[in-house]
């Protein structure tokens, strides 16, 4: 397939392929309104298969340009050519061509100025066209693809390739590198394709490509899947990146609900859904997705990131390859931690030192919270097996630097852990386990405390009460303007009541009536283990360290806090040798 254009398409656009080719007859049918050699039957507009334009789309481009499609079947001896000049068509003419079809479009709105003084730049329509001839050289890989603008070769893309040379092509071996290849199937469908590491995120959603029978679609359930698989893994305002392919029965999804075809309607909406989310958050589980920290280039060479966080599978769009000597590297140091790992969840594996005496006691009752330090305080929200954690007694060797962070050793290099974002993962998880088998443990209090609110807060009490009391909170109203906390979460005994419950019933304000239940919790939980974490800038005895990196190996998404910023960034040994010019 060869695309030549012109100032952006406006004065030239020409697609050339070596396909079957139009007969002669059929010629003129393909400029013709509502025609279209894709249905033999009526009962084929339910099982649509193929691609193209719709009947009218062809024609319509004819009526506002220049147009001329020459074509030639493989067993003719020569080719034929029709053309339109604002829809008016020519007789069909023999012409000499190859095998293949070749449309031509020029001067595109010549006779409707009006229209075309609204084009947008040459670099914005080039960009429209770049963006089209992108969907189609990523849904089919093995396609060899040319194109062309101003008779400049922008893209020049060899048949037969893997999806992810094309990835690295069109969005960088950087991004390429740090892709995670996805595949399930369930009841007939099969989804496979790429996914980003949670630290390659883009501020919109132009890095989300969605193909349903190798057709690129745009739905709101498969969007919100894919923002639901990465919740709690990108930071708020940003947007995961991902190229997933899915196949399903051609009856199962209707593609004629919009005119470039673009938006489609599933049958079975629910199942689509369900496909995509379980699969990234099962892929996320088994993946290790602890950020690397990419230093700069070095005096000689630039210092690449060993990060491959999912080995190779066949796929007919293409093989997940490594297409680079430092994916290469990247893979091997992936089925060494396989090895050395848990095989449900692949970990860091860490160097230990001796181990501290003493382990922090269990909280003590809810009136003597202020004279213990802010990690103690929270030792109830998860136990765990001390014994077990340690390996063979032995604890992690961490340094706290700035009071904010914790320097590691590990058997990839150094790594540098954010205390207030790990501790907030690790508290958000163990509240969500409490929320979800129940209801958070609640501790009665002696003196209810006093909240002044607004009316709109007393109403929002009313409304959500099952909310508040699965957080653990009971509030009584106490005249038109005073609320009574009765009851608070036993796990938060150190934080001022009053203040955890305007903040609460602040952020409940700025939700509608048709926000899942769930979703609520969730976000309350995010907010509440951000405000019960240790913070940045405390200073932590090596008991507390030790306590902390020990409840890091029993949380199930330790890689990133509740807000998607990173709990830990590593700096490998490799990376140090070169610094210090050891290699």
């Amino acid at each position: 397939m060869e695309v030549h254009l012109e100032r952006g398409g406006q004065d030239l656009i020409r697609v050339i392929d070596n396909g079957r080719g139009i007969s002669p007859e059929d010629l003129p049918l393909a400029l013709a309104p509502h025609a279209t050699s894709k249905l033999t039957t009526p009962e084929d507009l339910y099982r649509i298969g193929t691609m193209g334009f719709r009947g009218e789309a062809l024609a319509s481009i004819a009526s506002v340009s220049r147009v001329r499609i020459e074509s030639r079947l493989p067993s003719a001896d020569s080719g034929y050519a029709i053309e339109s000049n604002g829809g008016q068509l020519s007789e069909v003419m023999a012409c000499g061509c190859p095998p293949g079809t070749m449309v031509e479009v020029r001067n595109l709105f010549f006779n409707t100025p009006v229209r075309r003084k609204f084009l947008k730049t040459v670099q914005t329509e080039l960009a429209h066209c770049v963006d089209a001839f992108t969907r189609v050289a990523l849904a089919y890989p093995e396609l060899a693809a040319v194109l062309k603008h101003n008779d400049r070769v922008l893209y020049d893309l060899p048949g037969g390739g893997r999806l992810l040379e094309r990835l690295a092509l069109f969005f960088g071996r950087e991004l390429a590198e740090h892709l995670i290849w996805v595949e399930a199937e369930f009841e007939g469908y099969r989804l496979s394709g790429y996914v980003a590491h949670p630290s390659q995120t883009r501020p919109t959603t132009k890095g989300q490509f969605f193909f349903v029978n190798r057709r690129y679609v745009r739905d709101r359930s498969l969007s919100h899947a894919l923002a639901e698989a990465y919740r709690g893994l990108v930071m708020s305002g940003r947007q995961p990146i991902a190229f997933l392919f899915i196949e399903m029965p051609v009856e199962d999804v209707d593609v004629n609900v919009h005119p470039t075809k673009v938006e489609v309607r599933f049958r079975d909406t629910h199942r689509v859904y369900s496909l995509v989310l379980g699969t990234l958050r099962d892929r996320f589980l088994r993946t290790d997705l602890t950020t690397h920290l990419r230093v700069g280039p070095a005096s000689t060479a630039e210092a690449e990131v060993e990060r491959v966080p999912a080995p190779p599978s066949p796929i007919e769009l293409g093989s997940a390859p490594p297409h680079a000597e430092s994916v290469k590297r990247g893979l091997e140091a992936f089925y060494r931690r396989q090895r050395g790992a848990p095989a449900d969840r692949p970990d860091l594996r860490l160097t230990r030192g001796p181990r501290p005496q003493r382990r922090l006691d269990l909280p003590a009752p809810v009136g003597t919270s202020q004279n213990r330090s802010p990690l103690a305080q929270k030792a109830d929200l998860g136990t765990g097996d001390t014994e077990s954690t340690a390996r063979g007694g032995e604890e992690l060797r961490a340094l706290q630097i700035h009071n904010s962070y914790l320097v590691v050793e590990s058997d990839e290099g150094l790594m540098v852990i954010d205390q207030h974002a790990l501790h907030e993962r690790i508290l958000y998880e163990q509240l969500r386990d409490r929320v979800r088998n129940g209801y958070l443990e609640s501790q009665r209090l002696l003196v209810p405390e006093p909240v002044e609110v607004g009316a709109a807060e007393m109403e929002l009490v009313h409304e959500r009460a099952d909310v508040l009391r699965r957080l653990g909170l009971e509030l009584e109203p106490f005249g038109p303007r005073t609320l009574l906390v009765r009851s608070y979460p036993a796990a938060l005994a150190n934080l001022p009541a009053a203040q955890l419950v305007i903040d609460l019933l602040e952020k409940l304000s700025g939700y509608g009536g048709d926000v899942e239940e769930e979703h609520v919790i969730d976000d309350l939980l995010h907010m509440i283990a951000c405000k019960a974490a240790i913070k940045a800038g405390q200073k932590l005895t090596q008991d507390e360290i030790a306590e902390l990196l020990r409840r890091r190996e029993l949380a199930r998404d330790h890689h990133h806090c509740p807000h998607g910023r990173p709990t830990a960034l590593i700096l490998t040994r490799e990376e140090l040798d070169q610094r210090f010019g050891r290699r």
